[in-house]
């Protein structure tokens, strides 16, 4: 993603956020030739150490499947229903899954990302697809900008507004580590996952889960507020900003010769992708379980509110777990932020071959947080309604994925079997389905 922040020695101008090479003697070029050794069957390496080199991207894209807008869905859904809607979470975190791995793949195949393929094949649609996933782009962002500006108050007891300045200053600093190359980034991301993965390890410990959190996993709503909450937690979990971005997170990451070596990387993206997607979704079951048996068990079902679920924390379960969901949501919304924002670049770059810097990308998606926060709006919420939103948005980015990731003449040796795609368009179906009938609840009351 070198065009992202700027060319860089050796990149090609033409906008590819994939086209330059790595600078010589960096992270970067050293895991590619340890890649190279990999694929030519030259490397000594056994183990964890020979699949490093293909490690990093899924983790990227994992962190927009537990950014604050999860924190909101599952901490209300975990209050106001207990365990009801951990099926729910298991679902949507299988359909990512298998999104994320088409998107992987049709970077590695092609060569080019998915915002690129649909100005090559339908550039009728161009820019209604580029105001939509704009539009898309802002509720993500508003989403993780403001849990960081919540985390920041929360943590350090200081006004919304300027909890949404340090966040705007944090993630301008993290993106600059793009200029360096990939591996810094996925480096970064991979700790802020893991502060993450620990924090919501104490709350699990501490809030206790019994036996009848089993119950959760049996599919079944309980009235149209419980459908509004499992469509967010479908937005929050399938990210269409994240599908755009996988395939150019793996496209010309690692060079491949041939047929052998794209399925040997295709593996490796495979077993990548497993680890950091079943990770984010222990997380996000553990936010639900631990909502469920901290709140809704104890009669708090209006626990929904990220602030009074840190303070309630307190009297519940210690300050110890308090702090520890206040550094869980901090290190979601900085790091979720920052991948929003490179997602944005890679749709803008790929539909219309146009790029703004980075920092004024940054500043024009955070308008909404900022202006949220001003107004006075309840930032919950807000986090809430746009994980509604991104619901919305899954469509116009999972529709061109399976139609190009089935096409043979793309995707040749990586493309999608019959039964890959039937289970790709009943999860289309599903998204679209749900989102029509939480319409109808909407606007008719029921």
């Amino acid at each position: 993603m070198s065009q992202l922040t700027g060319p860089k020695p050796g990149d090609s101008q033409s906008g590819d956020p994939q086209a330059g090479d790595a600078l010589p003697g960096s992270l970067d070029q050293r895991m590619s030739a340890q890649a190279a050794e990999v694929l030519q069957g030259r490397s000594p390496r056994r183990g964890v150490r020979r699949l490093l080199p293909f490690m990093g991207p899924a983790f990227i894209a994992s962190v927009a499947y537990m950014d604050p807008g999860n924190f909101a869905t599952n901490i209300g859904a975990g209050s106001k229903f207990g365990y009801l809607l951990l099926w729910v979470i298991l679902g949507a975190s299988l359909m990512a899954m298998l999104i994320q791995h088409l998107s992987a793949s049709l970077g590695i195949v092609t060569g080019k990302n998915l915002p690129e393929l649909i100005r090559e094949r339908w550039p009728k649609v161009v820019w209604p697809y580029l105001v939509q996933a704009e539009l898309v782009a802002m509720a993500t962002d508003l989403a993780e900008f403001i849990g960081a500006s919540i985390a920041f108050q929360l943590l350090f007891n200081i006004p919304l507004i300027w909890g949404a300045v340090i966040t705007a200053i944090v993630t301008f600093s993290l993106l600059t580590l793009q200029k360096r190359g990939f591996r810094p980034m996925e480096i970064a991301i991979g700790a802020f996952v893991g502060v993450i993965a620990v924090a919501y390890l104490v709350q699990l410990i501490r809030s206790s889960p019994g036996i009848e959190a089993l119950g959760g996993f049996v599919p079944r709503f309980e009235g149209a507020k419980s459908l509004y909450l499992a469509v967010g937690i479908i937005g929050a979990t399938v990210m269409p900003h994240v599908i755009y971005l996988h395939s150019a997170l793996t496209q010309n990451r690692i060079k491949t010769n041939n047929d052998d070596e794209k399925r040997q990387v295709a593996r490796m993206s495979r077993t990548d992708l497993l680890i950091a997607m079943s990770l984010a979704a222990l997380i996000n079951m553990s936010m639900l379980a631990a909502a469920a048996a901290t709140f809704h068990a104890t009669g708090r079902t209006d626990v929904g509110d990220l602030s009074v679920a840190y303070q309630t924390l307190t009297p519940l379960l210690g300050g110890g777990a308090a702090i520890a969901f206040g550094l869980a949501l901090l290190a979601s919304g900085l790091s979720s932020s920052a991948v929003g924002t490179m997602a944005g670049q890679v749709v803008m770059q790929g539909l219309i071959r146009f790029s703004i810097p980075i920092w004024l990308r940054r500043t024009i998606t955070m308008l909404p947080a900022f202006a949220v926060i001003l107004l006075g709006f309840n930032p919950t919420d807000t986090l809430i309604l746009s994980q509604v939103i991104l619901s919305f948005g899954i469509p116009f980015a999972l529709v061109p994925l399976l139609i190009f990731t089935a096409n043979r003449n793309l995707m040749g040796v990586l493309t999608s079997s019959k039964a890959v795609q039937v289970i790709g368009w009943m999860i289309a179906a599903l998204i679209i389905s749900l989102n029509g009938y939480l319409l109808v609840q909407t606007f008719t009351g029921a």
